[in-house]
């Protein structure tokens, strides 16, 4: 009965899976058939305006042209006239002159028609009929101004869309995430020179399957990639998956996405847990201060108000009521609080930062048992780094009321890794990268970030994977698991 029931729950459970894979696909296609609408609808529109434009460019051109006939026309017209009118001038002389020749016939005197004769004859002489020429200045063809557009409309014709570059191809296997830095390579499914860059796109995401269409984030964009290869850095890992695409582009349009890859982002993620912090810290997210006003405001100490206005002595605190959650507030001198998130194996990695003045704080793991009055590295449960800010700085490593003081400068930031299984936890410069301490124990309950801080505030980073230079270095430590830096050597 019970084998029969737990195989009907994988059932189940492969089931609801596969309706889960089924509606997410339902929205791809449904999103899919809406984009070909409003991507066609766009197409046309566009291929209206070109339309437009070749029909704006062809009336320009037309108008030109005719315009280069028409003046063309105009010159020589107006020089044809010109000439006209100087025939007309000349065969209006010439027939007046004509005329007198024809009367000079007549005269019977010879002395008068000598004299008639020769003023004709002179007047013949300069007549304007005898200079003028009698061929055209210009010829009525146009031909030098006809136009042939076969060719033109032979290109035309043999218009087509624009080649679009086919959709790359994503290379999973060569994609590496290490060191919050996500690097994507991919290839063309065939060789084409005329691809001029890349566009590549990815966002955050919980699902490991196909990219949702709902409930997702935006794509980001990353433009202009000339290599078929890019790493995407600085990022923060705050969900389990990264969706990744990529286009190619010519000099005139973008091809399709390449099929969208998943990759895997493993990274601790927690926020402060501010339901059980002390009430004199102020948390907000990732982030904690001291805070000498918490709680009541006014503060009462054997019966008496303190009236002090200045940064009140730890001893002095006062103490408000536990608050509603998963554990009481830490109270007295435990200025605590815990990340919301634990770990129970697998290996983890986050960053403290602590103001310029913050005073005293402690940074480690403990397990869920801390009590409300404990302090983090004064019980056999928790683990620490302490840095005390007061005459001078030290840097201590402490468990189990237990303290060793490290004869190394104090980092700005510290870098904390927990390895779970492994029984270790080490504290590095997060700058440099290099070791500061390392405990090593089995541990045998599940763990929490633990912050304590007095005069001051921490910031902490998550969502950061094991640094590779960290990796390195604690492979080299595990080949000297006899170090004086375990955790039964440490000296009060």
């Amino acid at each position: 009965m019970d084998e029969q029931r737990e195989t009907l729950q994988r059932i189940v459970s492969t089931l609801a899976n596969k309706n889960d894979e089924i509606h997410n696909f339902i929205d791809i296609l449904n999103n899919t058939i809406k984009n070909v609408q409003v991507n066609s609808s766009s197409a046309i529109s566009e291929l209206d305006e070109e339309f437009d434009r070749l029909y704006s460019v062809l009336y320009e051109m037309s108008g030109t042209m005719a315009n280069t006939i028409r003046q063309e026309a105009a010159h020589k017209i107006q020089a044809l006239q010109d000439q006209l009118s100087q025939c007309r001038n000349a065969l209006e002389s010439s027939e007046e002159l004509l005329e007198l020749a024809t009367q000079s016939l007549d005269i019977k005197d010879p002395v008068e028609f000598l004299k008639a004769g020769r003023e004709i004859k002179d007047r013949v002489t300069v007549a304007s009929a005898f200079r003028l020429s009698l061929k055209p200045e210009v010829s009525d063809s146009m031909t030098h101004l006809m136009v042939d557009f076969s060719m033109e409309r032979h290109m035309l014709q043999a218009m087509k869309f624009l080649p679009v570059p086919r959709a790359p191809e994503i290379d999973v296997a060569a994609c590496v995430v290490a060191d919050n830095c996500i690097t994507v390579s991919w290839g063309m499914p065939e060789e084409d020179s005329r691809i001029d860059h890349f566009v590549l796109e990815y966002r955050k995401t919980n699902f490991g399957g196909l990219p949702r269409v709902k409930d997702e984030q935006h794509w980001e964009v990353i433009d202009n990639i000339k290599a078929t290869e890019y790493t995407i850095s600085g990022l923060k890992f705050d969900k389990k998956y990264v969706n990744v695409r990529v286009k190619a582009c010519n000099k005139a349009v973008a091809g399709e996405y390449s099929d969208p890859a998943t990759l895997e982002t493993k990274a601790f993620v927690f926020s402060l847990d501010s339901t059980s912090s002390h009430l004199n810290l102020k948390v907000e997210d990732t982030y904690v201060e001291w805070d000498p006003t918490g709680g009541k405001g006014q503060l009462k100490i054997k019966g008496k108000e303190n009236k002090s206005s200045g940064t009140l002595s730890p001893k002095r605190t006062s103490v408000g009521p536990p608050a509603r959650g998963s554990r009481d507030r830490f109270v007295g001198e435990s200025y605590t609080v815990l990340g919301d998130t634990t770990i129970e194996s697998g290996q983890h990695y986050w960053e403290v930062k602590a103001q310029k003045d913050c005073k005293s704080y402690s940074v480690g793991v403990t397990y869920r048992n801390l009590g409300k009055f404990d302090q983090l590295g004064k019980t056999s449960s928790s683990w620490c780094i302490h840095i005390n800010n007061w005459l001078q700085t030290i840097l201590s490593a402490k468990h189990s009321n237990k303290t060793k003081t490290l004869d190394t400068p104090v980092p700005d930031r510290v870098g904390v890794y927990c390895d779970f299984d492994g029984g270790q936890l080490s504290f590095y410069n997060a700058n440099s990268k290099e070791l500061l301490y390392t405990f090593r124990t089995k541990f045998t309950q599940p763990l929490l970030p633990g912050f304590m801080t007095w005069c001051g505030g921490l910031t902490v980073s998550t969502g950061l994977q094991v640094p590779s230079a960290v990796s390195m270095v604690q492979k080299s430590e595990n080949r000297l698991s006899g170090s004086t830096n375990s955790l039964n050597n440490i000296a009060y």
